[in-house]
């Protein structure tokens, strides 16, 4: 029992939580990121190629139905994005990892990004389908709303010098801005809005056709891959920063 035992101690740690270690969340992403960047790439011409300009107008919204390639896959990783940081934010509350926080600060420009993305080719749809580039519908506020929470995350960690006040006082903010991001899938379930429905439904008399949802799906994974291969890409600048500013402190005399 006892040889069984000390065999245990050499015995690679599988637990998900070793990768809240700065090196080890360093040591597994430096292999990750190059397969993201060359994906995200491949994916979004290919995606974008046959979406623009293999598909068809539609019958009633002509070519302007092809803002949806970009449109659809922005909205979803607006309010998505929104979601890794709140877990992350949970997480780092709860179990006081470092990574959990710089993860969801790496996280929030590119959020705030795709979510500026998905309002403008909204406003860009909206002008010719709606008579008016921007209307006060409860989706369309629950995604504004969110944009501001996301902006003013951003504008916390830059103003909150004390790293582990920082780390907490995003976290509850991001927290607050939740219910803007739920809101933001879930305000067509609601409300009677202006916004359609899901551009996937499954429901008789709504599911798209085949010309346009299967460049869809490679569309949605395109941007997927690129948010997948930002958030890595900026997380581990997180980390070189935090510690830069570690060996900074350090290095002032007492």
């Amino acid at each position: 029992m006892l040889a069984s035992r000390a065999g245990l101690a050499y015995l690679p740690d599988m637990s998900i939580w070793r990768y809240a270690n700065p090196a080890e969340f360093m040591r597994l992403t430096s292999h990750l990121l190059a397969p993201l960047w060359v994906a995200a790439g491949a994916l979004m011409a290919v995606a974008l190629g046959w979406g623009l300009f293999a598909t068809p107008d539609d019958y009633q919204q002509g070519s302007t139905v092809k803002i949806l390639f970009i449109h659809v896959p922005a909205a979803m990783l607006a309010i998505n994005t929104y979601a890794v940081m709140a877990l992350a934010s949970v997480i780092g509350l709860i179990r006081r990892h470092h990574v959990s926080f710089l993860v969801a600060k790496a996280a929030a420009p590119v959020g705030a990004a795709f979510t500026a993305v998905a309002l403008i080719t909204g406003a860009v749809w909206g002008q010719p389908m709606w008579g008016t580039w921007w209307v006060w519908d409860a989706r369309l506020t629950a995604v504004l709303v969110m944009f501001f929470f996301y902006l003013g995350y951003i504008a916390l960690w830059e103003t909150v010098e004390d790293t582990e006040k920082a780390y907490d006082l995003s976290a509850v903010v991001c927290l607050v801005g939740v219910v803007f991001a739920f809101l933001s899938r879930y305000a067509v379930n609601f409300w009677a809005t202006l916004h359609q429905g899901a551009s996937l439904s499954l429901a008789e008399g709504q599911r798209m056709d085949d010309a346009f949802r299967l460049p869809l799906y490679l569309s949605m994974a395109a941007f997927y891959a690129l948010f997948a291969a930002l958030l890595v890409m900026r997380a581990r600048t997180e980390i070189r920063r935090r510690r830069a500013r570690a060996l900074r402190l350090e290095a002032v005399p007492a």
